[in-house]
Formats: C-alpha cells, sequence, structure tokens
C-alpha cells in the first residue's frame, strides 16, 4: 500500500503541475505533509534546501529522497518513476503520433521549422557558455580547452563524456 500511495503522491503533482520543477513543489509539499504526514513543514523545507543544492532536476531528487525515507530503494524507485511518468507517457505518445504521421506534408514542414530553431537556441547556449569562460577563466585558457575539445572530438572520436571529464580535469588542476 506504501508504494501505490508514494506512485499518487508524486504521480498526480507531476500530472497537472505545468511549468516544471518549481511550479509542482507545492502540490508535492501538500501531498507528502498534509495528505500523507510522511514529513512535517520543517521537514519538507530541509529537503528542499538540499535538493537545491545538488545537480540535476529538483522534482527528482526529492522524489527519489523522500521515498527513500518512507519505503527505502523500492520507494526511491516508484516515487521517481512517479515523478518522471508523466513526461515520459506524452512524449511516447507525441512521438507515436509524429511516427505515425511522419509522411504527412504537415509534419515534415514542421519538422523542418524545428531544427533551425533548435539549431539557434544552441548557438545561444554556445555563445552563453563562451562569454562566461572567457570572462571567468581568460582567453589563453579557453582556446586551450575549446582546441584540445575539438581535436579529440573530430580527429580521435573519443566519446563526448570523456572530453567533459578532461576539461573538468584541466579546469580543477589548472584553474581551481
Amino acid at each position: 500500500m506504501i508504494y501505490w500511495q508514494l506512485f499518487l503522491a508524486f504521480f498526480i503533482p507531476n500530472i497537472i503541475g505545468y511549468g516544471g520543477g518549481p511550479a509542482i513543489i507545492p502540490l508535492i509539499e501538500n501531498e507528502v505533509v498534509a495528505t500523507y504526514g510522511w514529513m512535517t513543514h520543517p521537514q519538507f523545507a530541509e529537503t528542499l534546501a538540499l535538493g537545491n543544492a545538488l545537480p540535476s532536476p529538483i522534482a527528482t531528487k526529492i522524489a527519489g529522497y523522500i521515498g527513500y525515507d518512507v519505503a527505502g530503494i523500492g520507494g526511491a524507485a516508484i516515487a521517481i518513476f512517479a515523478t518522471v511518468a508523466p513526461s515520459l507517457i506524452l512524449m511516447i505518445v507525441a512521438l507515436g503520433v509524429l511516427y505515425r504521421y511522419r509522411d504527412s506534408v504537415k509534419v515534415k514542414s514542421m519538422s523542418q521549422w524545428v531544427r533551425p530553431v533548435v539549431m539557434i537556441l544552441m548557438a545561444y547556449l554556445t555563445w552563453n557558455f563562451l562569454e562566461e569562460s572567457l570572462a571567468t577563466s581568460g582567453f589563453i585558457h579557453t582556446l586551450i580547452i575549446a582546441a584540445v575539445a575539438a581535436l579529440l572530438l573530430m580527429k580521435t572520436k573519443v566519446h563526448p563524456a570523456l572530453v567533459v571529464g578532461f576539461g573538468l580535469t584541466y579546469g580543477a588542476l589548472l584553474l581551481g
């Protein structure tokens, strides 16, 4: 029964909440504190503060922590699944519709319009990263990291995760 309650406590806020993690936090708090009584308001506030201090989406961190606190590893798995299930279901349905109508002129033109928008968003993100890197690390370090990353990715076909790891190591050793 506790697993079902955990599922409902995280599925319902995520299915009806709109706006991502910060928008559904009050809904999750209501379920966890008022409906099921697994935590007090101050305990939930501490959990939220801890979750905000760590990387990754806040809703999954809170779900994992509360699920584990209430019902161990199984509870954490159920709570995290209930948190991501609404997005997963919506994505599967949307992809199913797109795949079914993939030969449609409207779907093809929509796909053609999405690519340039994604490219512009990625270029904007890259520009922001470049500006931040130049401001915090300087021109020489930014140039070294960019050149080594480009060479590794294009010439040696090293996995991108390893390139990120190399960049982090460089930054920790020489810029930290």
